[in-house]
């Protein structure tokens, strides 16, 4: 079978299949044209692929199991594993994520709090020589307790 009727059964681009090719995790075989020639049972393993890609699984981990995939020893529980550490790695993602969009979001609001005082009238009583206090920046590292917290940092000197 030709690159693009796998590349039609498989539901994968044509290039996909050129770079699992490259990549060395399929082996068409070459007729005297230069043509790659696939066997039917190759669609089996270019799915495998598709699959594990559309779940997030890196190519290199692909890698790993498609030969005991190719062989049939790549069990229920093996695949059951490496979903929960899937599952896993995508919850940290999230929380991950999480956080940052509530960092974002404060850093929001702190810039809507300075237009919204920039854009008040000033106080009347206001001294003319002395500029207006800026605002405290959010910050940029969250506070983490540490153990030597309540002792000075240590004098370091500059050279």
């Amino acid at each position: 079978m030709q690159i693009s009727e796998l590349a039609h059964q498989a539901s994968v681009s044509v290039h996909a299949l050129r770079h699992y090719e490259r990549l060395g995790l399929i082996r068409p075989h070459r007729r005297a044209n230069g043509y790659r020639d696939y066997p039917a049972s190759i669609k089996r393993e270019v799915v495998f692929i598709a699959m594990s890609r559309q779940l997030g699984f890196a190519l290199p981990q692909i890698a790993r199991r498609l030969d005991d995939y190719r062989a049939g020893t790549l069990g229920i529980d093996d695949m059951v594993h490496a979903l929960r550490e899937r599952a896993a790695a995508l919850e940290q993602q999230i929380s991950q994520l999480q956080a940052q969009k509530q960092v974002v979001l404060e850093h929001q609001a702190w810039l809507e709090a300075q237009q919204r005082k920039r854009q008040m009238p000033p106080p009347a009583v206001q001294d003319a020589k002395s500029p207006p206090a800026p605002g405290n920046w959010p910050r940029v590292r969250p506070k983490t307790p540490t153990k030597s917290s309540s002792q000075p940092a240590p004098h370091r000197k500059t050279p």
